[in-house]
């Protein structure tokens, strides 16, 4: 795992369309228990090296009922994005992920950890690589349906504060799908 991790740490296949260059974040160990897969860094996480560092990080963590010390032990927490550095600014928010991450690196980095049981599909992108056809018409139904992919797979929208909004149009997400997500979380990662 470390000669993988250091590998990606090297990584420059994306360099000539990422603005503010190649920084890849992502986290794993052969003992973690729950793979986070999001979308890709923001720009506070490229300047900090450090995933999930921002709100929507602080707003992740809130839903998963965990403290920063053991969100970031990555024994218990593996944070793998579909890309791995900031994509850079688009007109609504920051650009989609680079598409080359996930395909490259994805396979051999869930090869190496054997004792995954539930990954978080956070956001379209994850969803839409990792559930295919099986994602529903929109990320609204795909939650609304999370109990179908279960119990590989805990569909999440992105915890960006943009999407408090949607949250308050969706009252049945912090009422039904968070509870059962820190339940969950707490039995896997338990000491």
């Amino acid at each position: 795992m470390e000669s993988l991790l250091r590998e990606i740490s090297k990584c420059t296949v994306c360099a000539p369309q990422l603005e503010l260059g190649v920084n890849p974040v992502v986290t794993a160990d052969p003992e973690s228990k729950v793979v986070i897969i999001g979308q890709a860094p923001g720009r506070i996480v490229h300047e900090t090296s450090i995933p999930w560092n921002d709100k929507s990080g602080d707003n992740l963590r809130s839903w998963l009922k965990v403290d920063k010390t053991t969100f970031y032990d990555t024994k218990k927490i593996a944070i793998i994005p579909m890309g791995f550095c900031y994509p850079g600014k688009g007109k609504s928010g920051d650009l989609p992920p680079r598409p080359e991450c996930a395909p490259l690196w994805h396979t051999r980095l869930l090869a190496k950890m054997k004792k995954v049981q539930l990954t978080l599909l956070i956001g379209q992108y994850a969803q839409t690589c990792y559930l295919n056809s099986s994602t529903k018409k929109t990320l609204t139904e795909t939650v609304k349906n999370y109990k179908t992919y279960l119990p590989s797979y805990f569909v999440l929208p992105h915890p960006s504060p943009r999407n408090n909004i949607w949250r308050a149009r969706n009252p049945w997400f912090d009422q039904t799908v968070i509870p059962e997500l820190q339940e969950r979380i707490r039995t896997l990662i338990a000491d």
